[in-house]
This record gives C-alpha cells, structure tokens and sequence, in this order.
C-alpha cells in the first residue's frame, strides 16, 4: 500500500481555506495549523501590542500591528505574527503585501504553537533577517530572544528591551507583562 504524497503548500492555498476559527500558515511549504488560543495569550497579546504601539505612535516612524494579518515573502510562506512592528511607510500602504521589513515580530506560545513558534517559524524569521524575534512563554513568565545571528536565544525574565534601528528603545516589565488581571 502506498503513502499519500505530501502537500507542498502555497501562500495562495492557504488564503483558500476556509474561515473556520484556525488559524492557518505555512512555512517552506510545511501547513502550520493552530486553534483558537487560551484567553490568558490574547490578554498578553493585547498588553504587548499596546505597549509597543504607545511606544512607537508619537515619533511616526514604526507602527505596531496586532492582529490578523498576512505576511508573505515567497510564494510557500504565509505568517499571522501575535504582534509585529514595521517601518511607516509600509504601514501606510495599508496592504499585508507591502509590509517586508519587519522590525520585531512577537509570537506568544499556545500549547498547540511550541514547535512551530521555536523552531519553523523561528528559523523563517531568521532566514528573511527579522532584526527581533520575541517568543514569549507565559507558563515560564519568560521571554525568548532571537536575532538573525545566534544560535541560542537569550531569555529574559525580568525585562525585555527592543531596539529600534532609530529611535528610543522599548523596555517591557515582564512582571507588569504576565501580571493578573
């Protein structure tokens, strides 16, 4: 008996599939598929974005998503990051197209989004050269840092501290972060 060929995935396959309250990417063709996350993800998501968007909204020179999204940079690759930062003019196009130079990219683990986040994912956001990749893990109250160049992240628990190319930097109180609400 012979085995199924795999599915090689496309960026255009994915934006097909239906609407079904998954989320749905792919990386180098591999189909990455996540449920709906825990409410404790979307409470840090939402404190992480607001932060970074407070941070970056008065200079106008990055702005901060968090939310759906669709980002692409071949045609087997498709990405919805937690949290992301662009450059302005990017942001202004107002089309996921445009947007390729992100400065810092944010995923917070769900149980079901470990390996893809830390490492499919992780090496993707290295190989198109992410300045800063976040990999936030509530369960450790700590934070990942990955950087185009290392092998190893660094991780943080105290503090976490995203360097713009210009501009101030962005610290985030990682005890203010995973507080209760």
């Amino acid at each position: 008996m012979g085995m199924a060929a795999p599915v090689y995935w496309t960026a255009d396959m994915v934006r097909a599939l239906p609407d079904d309250g998954n989320k749905y990417e792919c990386v180098y063709g591999e189909l990455l598929v996540t449920p709906a996350p825990r409410a404790w993800h979307e409470v840090i998501v939402g404190r992480l974005f607001h932060q970074l968007y407070d941070h970056v909204a008065p200079d106008r020179r990055f702005y901060a998503f968090g939310s759906r999204s669709d980002i692409s940079w071949s045609d087997d690759t498709l990405v919805e990051p937690d949290v992301f930062v662009v450059p302005i003019e990017e942001a202004r196009a107002l089309t996921w197209a445009s947007m390729k130079r992100l400065q810092l990219v944010i995923e917070v683990l769900s149980p079901s989004s470990k390996r893809a986040d830390r490492f499919t994912k992780r090496r993707l956001y290295q190989d198109v050269r992410i300045p800063a990749y976040w990999i936030v893990d509530t369960d450790a109250r700590a934070v990942e840092v990955w950087t185009p160049e290392v092998r190893l992240p660094s991780v943080e628990r105290e503090r976490v501290v995203w360097q713009p190319e210009a501009g101030a930097p962005c610290l985030i109180d990682l005890t203010e972060l995973f507080r209760p609400i």
